[in-house]
């Protein structure tokens, strides 16, 4: 029988196949095993840009211009806010299931759990358990998300791109343990002890009893919250929720916050208005507390289209004011897109810069910004 060039080469391909065939074979159980281990788990996430303008600042990159909680290096410039990814295993409908959550982001709005951000790039990472006592007690033991405020770490989920004051205020994460408990469809709590994480830069640096999200590891919290939501008995309002919530520190030296916030519907379709008020009781300096009050507005005109309407008003030594009006329109898909205008003011002397060429001194009462906020979630 008579062999050339082009039948051992296809015999040479053949074997070639055979093997890796048979390789594929006896990796296959262990590739099962690995797929099995992670097929329960969704990996999604977000990107978070913006263009912001600082009215009043021409050219410059004056701090001073900023409003309170923003980050100083935002001003008149282009921005990459956070770049979030995240892992999450959620539990099943099993009595004794479990689970896990990991955030990990970078970027200038970045939270990263830890003193002085050391846990960079985490900023949430806890595991999930449930135990079968009455309906079922789901618990998370790990880094997690503060429970406290009307507005969250996830900036797109906010109404505005923006953080109010009301944000700067409550813990931003946690580390400890805290137990969620569903005691019918009105009422849900949440109870647990933890220590509060250093996850941004302090916006009121000079006043510490109001400066909460630099408040160091030491501290250990009593964290507790109540939810109350709203039964369709209830006509136009069903669906609608207040929280009752606290943060309280063990030790004579903490600091303790309280914050009583809602959702309400309206009878005007696509309306809904919130109410935020924050307390915080620092029993170390014995200082007056900070009060702040906030009211929002949202109205979904279309599906694509929505108004978003905020004011605040700080109750504190140095009493400021808010307004933030912003539109969002969805116009591709997975983006988020939303044009914001604010205006930051206080009531007596001045608190931001001017725009001068001159070092950042204080020399004007008010502030105002414009920022494009884009985010594509995946």
């Amino acid at each position: 029988m008579k062999f050339n060039q082009w039948t051992l080469g296809l015999a040479a391909v053949g074997a070639i196949s055979m093997a890796s065939a048979v390789r594929a074979d006896e990796a296959a159980p262990k590739l099962s095993q690995l797929n099995t281990a992670v097929s329960s788990t969704v990996i999604s996430g977000y990107v978070d840009v913006a263009a912001q303008w600082n009215a009043g600042n021409p050219g410059k990159t004056t701090a001073a211009n900023q409003p309170i909680g923003l980050s100083t290096g935002k001003v008149d410039g282009f921005n990459l806010n956070s770049v979030t990814i995240s892992l999450d295993k959620p539990l099943d409908e099993s009595q004794w299931a479990s689970g896990y959550h990991i955030d990990l982001n970078w970027g200038t709005d970045a939270a990263a759990f830890g003193a002085n951000g050391a846990g960079a790039p985490v900023r949430q990472a806890y595991v999930t358990m449930r135990t079968p006592v009455g309906n079922g007690i789901d618990w998370k033991l790990g880094a997690f998300d503060g429970v406290t405020g009307y507005e969250v770490n996830t900036g797109y989920a906010n109404p505005n791109y923006t953080r109010s004051y009301g944000y700067q205020v409550n813990p931003a994460s946690e580390l400890g343990f805290i137990g969620s408990y569903k005691v019918c469809d009105i009422v849900a709590v949440q109870t647990g002890i933890a220590q509060r994480g250093m996850t941004f830069a302090g916006p009121f640096a000079s006043s510490p009893a109001l400066d909460q999200k630099s408040v160091g590891l030491s501290s250990k919290d009593y964290i507790a919250t109540v939810a109350l939501t709203a039964p369709e008995s209830l006509g136009f309002l069903k669906g609608s929720v207040i929280n009752l919530q606290t943060v309280q520190g063990l030790d004579n030296g903490a600091v303790n916050n309280y914050s009583v916030n809602g959702t309400f519907a309206t009878p005007v379709a696509g309306l809904k208005l919130g109410l935020a008020y924050d307390k915080v009781q620092d029993l170390a300096a014995h200082v007056v507390d900070f009060n702040i009050f906030g009211v929002y507005a949202t109205f979904q005109a279309t599906d694509k289209l929505g108004f978003n309407l905020r004011g605040e008003y700080v109750d504190a030594p140095t009493k400021f004011e808010e307004v933030t009006a912003t539109i969002q329109y969805d116009l591709w898909a997975n983006v988020v897109s939303r044009l914001e205008v604010r205006w930051d003011r206080i009531e007596s002397g001045v608190f931001y810069n001017n725009g001068s060429y001159l070092p950042a001194v204080p020399s004007v009462q008010n502030a105002f910004l414009v920022a494009l906020n884009l985010v594509y979630k995946f």
